[in-house]
């Protein structure tokens, strides 16, 4: 075959019209739709997966108390002295002893700590692990309001 005839051959098939149209399905879409839904599938099953076990109590809840609580106010002042319901404790070894005598009592106290906000963080933090120390579990650290931004 001559240059000139594949030219004319190939002019020629560019100037056929198509004889049927094009029945095959575009599946593009398709593809897109089925890859968000299985993104969103592999998104979801993991949180499903995730549980917190918890040990709810079963029954009637217990009757309240008859007495409220007793509760201690350890108070940590500008100074980072430590108040043991308004009395000054001169250390960390005094501190000890008081609540190693709250936590022998049959009932133990609620203990109340409330840091003054220029006290120095680390004396909190003495009190705090004093109190894990002690085996006191019924604890709250009040005042916290003093510390947001105004």
């Amino acid at each position: 075959m001559s240059l000139a005839t594949l030219r004319a051959s190939r002019h020629a098939r560019r100037s056929l019209p198509t004889a049927a149209p094009v029945s095959d399905i575009n599946t593009t879409p398709l593809i897109d739709v089925m890859l968000v839904l299985l993104v969103m599938l592999i998104i979801t099953i993991p949180i499903q997966l995730h549980s917190v076990n918890l040990n709810l109590p079963v029954g009637a809840p217990p009757p309240p108390p008859e007495q409220p609580p007793q509760v201690v106010r350890i108070d940590i002042d500008a100074t980072s002295t430590a108040h043991w319901n308004g009395t000054p404790l001169a250390s960390l070894a005094e501190l000890q002893q008081q609540l190693a005598t709250a936590a022998a009592l049959p009932v133990p106290p609620e203990l109340h700590v409330r840091p003054d906000a220029r006290a120095r963080y680390d004396r909190f933090a003495e009190v705090m692990v004093a109190v894990h120390q002690a085996g006191l579990v019924k604890v709250g650290v009040v005042g916290s309001e003093q510390f947001e931004d105004r």
